[in-house]
């Protein structure tokens, strides 16, 4: 199932994917950001009880997937695997109308 995209389609598909990469960035430096602050509070006020690493590990394993989704690292999230089960599924669905043909 090969798509044949015209420069204008090409330019939109790039500038979406330019989007979720500068997403993710903002994602991550908020990340780096409130969590440094957070640090400092902690030792600050209360360093006798460190309760800063609760939102370190949470909030990074949500910028870890957002990275894996957005660099496709992960082949389920990608665009490969949705044409994919596409495919599968319209084979399927032939096979079903030809089978009572």
């Amino acid at each position: 199932m090969e798509v044949n995209l015209n420069e204008e389609d090409k330019y939109y598909l790039a500038k979406k994917k330019v989007e979720s990469i500068k997403g993710f960035y903002g994602n991550l430096i908020s990340y780096i950001g409130v969590n440094a602050i957070l640090i400092f509070i902690n030792l600050y006020t209360s360093p006798e009880y460190l309760w800063f690493f609760w939102p370190l590990i949470w909030w990074g394993v949500g910028v870890v997937f957002h990275g894996l989704k957005v660099f496709e690292v992960f082949p389920v999230l990608g665009k490969d695997w949705e044409e994919k089960k596409i495919r599968e599924f319209m084979d399927k669905e032939k096979e079903s109308r030809n089978k009572w043909q």
